[in-house]
């Protein structure tokens, strides 16, 4: 007679979901760790590479014009030919152009690594969140679970700032893109068993081709207009025109869709009340938040003379409760009040931040004003969370790539729109009080100062977005109302 034993098989499906979550999250925080390790090498790679201070910019620039622009296809492709192969293939693609990018010796063969990262990270990003929300149906896991996704986020911005001066002081600037190298052969060595395999709905199901056109080289003159606001204004060719043709293709996209017998983004994801209103929150809550990461730093660096590793660790508490706010505390208000309230509250917290930034003052002290600010940004721990979830709400197993990639295309738009439209307006305010007769640091100053005002005016027209647009969620499930 055989003796009664439990069945193994409900706990190693759920060990395997959050083996396969861990791998997401480690192939998320290596793109984002790339994000920002960058930044704070790009004096040793102009030095050592020759590098005049306009193209210097492009180190930043061609990553994210290739990972903007690509998202929504890549996450419609994941759909398409399946989520697994797009996010192996995507880390393949980023673990190559890591090396190339570590071994170039000429401008050139840098920018063209730095373009064929955005190209890999794309790939992989834009499948995680749809990979994510087929594993955990339940509401309580999947909300633990977009909680580690948004907790590897952060970490990956704010460890990027402090490893990259590490890396570059200790070492040299090649090993910011050579830490990639051992991470992506890791997260490769254990997606193949962990992911779960999806055959895909085959090309045919959404093979518009031309549709593929217009939206990636609308969206890559976009962001590559964006990107040019700072250095030549947003009234110039260059810039305003770049933006003004990204858009008409863009719309041209919408009506394609709307009339594809095969459409590459059904427009019945934007149906969703609660999706569209998550997505427009945060392309104003991300224009904020990225744009007072770069101008904080700025500030430290330019007006209180703080080194490269000091930035990145006074910085670090930000890091430290984001993640852990993501991690120990937003699930489970999620599960009790709802993903909306959670967002509004967030919302509140970071408005105070930006708010209590927008008064520092020249001689600036780190205990009284800036810590602070660092223990305020906590909120963002409660609205990445909750983004995430409520722009993953409508998504379905065939949806779900494609919703995973607008989440993290409109994710991208406002951080190159909060850091360039902020950083010019930064500027425009300090060159002008200069010539008046203001300090150096008198009129930097100011300048952030205008900046983080009008990222806490961000903040609040998010929490207005979030507060009419977004459909109260229910206690206890967090129930979600998709219509």
């Amino acid at each position: 007679m055989r003796s009664a034993v439990a069945d193994p098989a409900p706990r190693n499906r759920l060990h395997s979901r959050w083996l396969a979550l861990g791998v997401i999250a480690a192939g998320t925080l290596m793109i984002i760790l790339d994000g920002s390790i960058v930044t704070v090498a790009l004096p040793a790679i102009q030095q050592d590479l020759g590098f005049s201070a306009t193209a210097l910019s492009w180190v930043v620039n061609a990553y994210l014009i290739a990972f903007g622009s690509l998202l929504l296809l890549a996450g419609r492709l994941g759909d398409l030919v399946g989520r697994k192969r797009m996010f192996l293939a995507g880390t393949v693609v980023f673990t190559v152009a890591s090396l190339l990018a570590g071994l170039a010796t000429t401008p050139a063969v840098l920018l063209a690594a730095r373009f064929l990262q955005g190209v890999g990270s794309a790939m992989a990003a834009a499948v995680g969140l749809g990979i994510l929300v087929t594993l955990f149906a339940d509401p309580r896991e999947r909300a633990r679970a977009i909680g580690v996704f948004s907790f590897t986020g952060a970490a990956g911005a704010s460890i990027g700032q402090v490893l990259g001066g590490v890396l570059t002081d200790v070492l040299d600037w090649h090993w910011i893109f050579f830490i990639n190298l051992p991470i992506g052969a890791a997260v490769l060595a254990l997606a193949v068993p962990a992911l779960p395999g999806d055959r895909g709905a085959g090309l045919r199901a959404g093979a518009d081709v031309w549709g593929a056109a217009l939206i990636t080289v609308g969206l890559m003159l976009a962001i590559f207009g964006v990107v040019n606001i700072e250095a030549y204004g947003v009234s110039s060719p260059r810039a305003g025109g770049a933006m003004g043709a990204g858009l008409v293709l863009v719309a041209g996209f919408f009506v394609r869709q709307a009339r594809a017998r095969t459409p590459l983004m059904p427009l019945r994801i934007l149906r969703s009340r609660t999706v569209a209103g998550a997505n427009i929150a945060q392309v104003l809550t991300l224009a904020a938040m990225f744009a007072f990461q770069v101008l904080a730093a700025l500030y430290m660096q330019r007006v209180l003379g703080y080194g490269a590793l000091r930035t990145g660790l006074a910085m670090l508490p930000a890091a430290v409760l984001i993640g852990a706010v993501s991690l120990g505390v937003s699930a489970r208000l999620a599960a009790r009040f709802g993903e909306r309230a959670v967002l509004l509250a967030g919302l509140v917290l970071l408005a105070g931040a930006l708010g209590y930034l927008a008064r520092v003052p020249v001689h600036g002290q780190y205990v009284t004003d800036l810590l602070p600010v660092m223990l305020l940004i906590s909120g963002g721990g409660l609205v990445l969370p909750a983004l995430a979830g409520l722009g993953m709400s409508a998504a379905s197993e065939k949806d779900a790539g494609l919703a995973s990639g607008l989440f993290n295309t409109t994710q991208q738009i406002g951080m190159a729109l909060g850091v360039a439209v902020l950083s010019t307006l930064a500027a425009t305010r300090a060159n002008s009080l200069a010539e008046s007769g203001s300090s150096q640091a008198a009129a930097l100053t100011e300048g952030y100062r205008l900046a983080f005002g009008i990222g806490a005016g961000l903040i609040g027209a998010a929490f207005v977005v979030a507060l009419v647009v977004l459909r109260p969620t229910g206690a206890g499930a967090g129930a979600r109302d998709p219509r």
